[in-house]
């Protein structure tokens, strides 16, 4: 198993919201023992000189084999967090996107591999499900409250 630890420097990242039914795509994020303690939207880091959009697109073609189309403006958020003692720093672009017609249609589960072998499985999630005693968190923190924030308030 792969020990994931967060990269020593601010990372600049960009992540998708794709929704089914109301659930929001996400990949299981485990501890050392290889307990799920949390999900977060797919994506991933921003190359030098790529744009977040252009950023996105790409995770999700090398993750998935798809091509996403992004349906809305980005939030933004900063996202310091520790996982298994280690603190991490992100910039996260934060979009909607819709998957092509019939992708992953029947599945509840999509299951890929990132650059480093690591083997990740992404479920759809209900938000009511997520940040509750007893169910895993939605990472980042906070971004639950951002989501559930009336759309006004962005303006």
């Amino acid at each position: 198993m792969t020990r994931w630890r967060p990269h020593p420097h601010i990372r600049v990242v960009a992540i998708g919201l794709h929704w089914r039914d109301g659930r929001l795509l996400a990949a299981e994020v485990r501890d050392d023992a290889g307990r799920i303690k949390g999900v977060r939207p797919l994506g991933g880091e921003i190359e030098f000189g790529e744009s977040w959009r252009t950023a996105l697109l790409r995770e999700f073609n090398e993750e998935l084999g798809i091509d996403v189309t992004i349906t809305g403006a980005p939030l933004m958020l900063e996202n310091i967090f520790v996982h298994e003692g280690s603190t991490g720093h992100e910039v996260m672009f934060i979009a909607e996107v819709a998957f092509p017609d019939g992708a992953f249609a029947g599945r509840d589960r999509i299951d890929f591999r990132e650059d480093n072998g690591e083997e990740i499985v992404a479920r759809w999630f209900d938000l009511a499900e997520l940040d509750v005693d007893g169910g895993p968190s939605l990472y980042p923190t906070g971004l639950k409250d951002l989501l559930l924030r009336p759309a006004s308030q962005f303006v």
